[in-house]
């Protein structure tokens, strides 16, 4: 490929210069670029591209594309010669001349996306594993990992730019794969991330309180969150499935409908697609599943109602991309738990230990309940510790206090990530929900010594909850990232106490 193969399928406003050597690569950040590579220079959230512009020449540029008219003239005089694109989007570019520049993967995937602000992850891996059953293919892309045709690869992004997306969506064509999973963050679709995609089928789970250190209000979160339904910004799904039980759940059907999407509702009790019937066992749920393609009574093996819902999600979903209903309901019981969604710590101690990804206050509040319904068949109490994330949305950490307070007998309120922030001037932000709860909680701003303190408080028949960091494998204290595994952290105190690892 060449750059009149690469420039005749980007949008541009002006052009200039131009070459006939081969295209050694796309990049967007400039330590990456190559001899031969075309640099896509675009203004970001924290930096602007079109300031690395020189570099990506020293490195080798064949040319560029920018989204700065500033920038092109100044390339147009002090580059005379030089492959240059002026563009209004810089990521629509992006995304454009990565399509184009790794053969188009994207047509050759289904793609199905996954938004909400919780329930994404295991949604997305209880998709694949449907999909995986039916002898498809997939290339899964989330918060915890990435898979291409069955490899695993550590994650970067949930939703990572548009040129890394469409460099492993073409690995994964290349090695047979014929679907895309993947969760769209917030972020990325509010940026433009998930430009050059066309998905096939689209899943809302919910709307709670979160991440408005950048979009600021509730209102502004949804509108992100709706451009994946309503085709003002992406092409609008196929088919939307969407939480009958999330308020927001009307007006994403009204908007999805409106732009020729159809629409699927799922729910306990509620929706299209949905759990008639319940029963919570120690180690699932027994469902008495109706749907408009069939009624069946279904084991799983994923604790609590939130991942009913989340169950339901995906076998909508699945069904929505040709799985058969009978295959569907054959395949549910062979579904696993998530890694850091609910994941038991077993060492052999007489109570139970939950490693979970919970980080907003709505989160949290499911997780207690699900941990109280399990303390009500043993009698035991629920010990919690949490805590909030450092130069993120300040204004939930005293609702997440207060919603851990509500829903347990104790309270731990430790270190999440606190990034730049100091941890006990966090924790005080947290302290207000807790009085608030009138919970019994302590304060230990160190994050294991919190986990020893928890594991040294419960007794048999209590359920202890670890919450907030799940399946990360780190902590970043200020600029630094430390190795740091809830999971590994609670199995050595469990040791102490004199429990030893058995079987998990």
């Amino acid at each position: 490929m060449n750059w009149k193969d690469l420039i005749a399928e980007v949008t541009a406003v002006g052009a200039g210069g131009d070459s006939n050597d081969t295209i050694t690569g796309v990049e967007y950040d400039s330590r990456k670029v190559k001899p031969g590579a075309v640099f896509v220079a675009m203004k970001g959230g924290s930096t602007d591209g079109n300031r690395y512009v020189d570099k990506a020449r020293a490195a080798g540029a064949l040319g560029i594309i920018t989204d700065s008219a500033q920038t092109f003239d100044h390339l147009l005089v002090f580059a005379p010669g030089l492959p240059l694109l002026e563009v209004e989007h810089g990521r629509r570019a992006l995304a454009e001349a990565s399509a184009a520049f790794f053969g188009h993967p994207e047509r050759r995937l289904a793609a199905t996306g996954i938004t909400g602000t919780n329930g994404k992850t295991t949604t997305a891996y209880l998709i694949e594993a449907l999909l995986n059953a039916a002898a498809r293919k997939t290339v899964l892309v989330g918060t915890i990992e990435y898979h291409v045709a069955g490899e695993v690869r550590p994650s970067v992004h949930t939703t990572p730019e548009s040129r890394d997306l469409f460099e492993l969506m073409a690995e994964g064509v290349s090695r047979g794969a014929t679907e895309l999973v993947t969760e769209v963050s917030s972020h990325a679709l509010d940026q433009g991330r998930a430009m050059g995609l066309n998905f096939d089928v689209a899943i809302f789970t919910n709307l709670t309180r979160d991440h408005l250190d950048y979009h600021q209000t509730m209102d502004k979160y949804f509108a992100a969150k709706r451009l994946l339904f309503d085709g003002a910004l992406y092409p609008a799904p196929r088919v939307a499935v969407l939480n009958a039980h999330d308020p927001h759940t009307a007006a994403l059907a009204a908007a999805a409908a409106k732009a020729g999407a159809e629409v699927r509702t799922y729910g306990i009790g509620a929706g299209d697609w949905r759990a008639a019937r319940h029963t919570l066992t120690p180690s699932g749920a027994v469902l008495e599943i109706e749907t408009p393609a069939g009624a069946a009574k279904v084991v799983s093996h994923l604790a609590g109602e939130v991942n009913i819902l989340n169950l339901l999600a995906a076998f909508t979903a699945a069904h929505a991309r040709g799985v058969p209903f009978a295959d569907l309901v054959e395949f549910v019981p062979r579904l696993q738990p998530v890694p850091g969604r609910f994941q038991s710590v077993d060492a052999g101690q007489p109570f139970t230990v939950i490693v979970d990804y919970a980080h907003t206050d709505d989160a949290l509040r499911n997780l207690t309940t699900l941990a109280r319904q399990m303390t009500a068949q043993t009698g035991g109490r629920v010990i919690t510790m949490f805590g909030c994330g450092g130069d993120r949305d300040r204004t939930k950490r005293p609702r997440m206090g207060q919603a851990a307070g509500q829903g347990s007998d104790f309270v731990v309120a430790t270190s999440d990530n606190p990034r730049s922030e100091e941890p006990l001037a966090i924790l005080a932000e947290i302290e207000p929900g807790l009085k608030a709860s009138g919970v019994r909680y302590t304060v230990e701003p160190d994050r294991a010594s919190a986990i020893r303190l928890a594991l040294r408080e419960a007794k048999a028949g209590d359920v202890v909850l670890i919450a907030g960091k799940g399946h990360e494998k780190e902590q970043i204290l200020g600029f630094t990232a430390i190795p740091f595994d809830d999971v590994a952290i609670a199995l050595s105190a469990l040791g102490e106490i004199g429990y030893h690892y058995s079987s998990q």
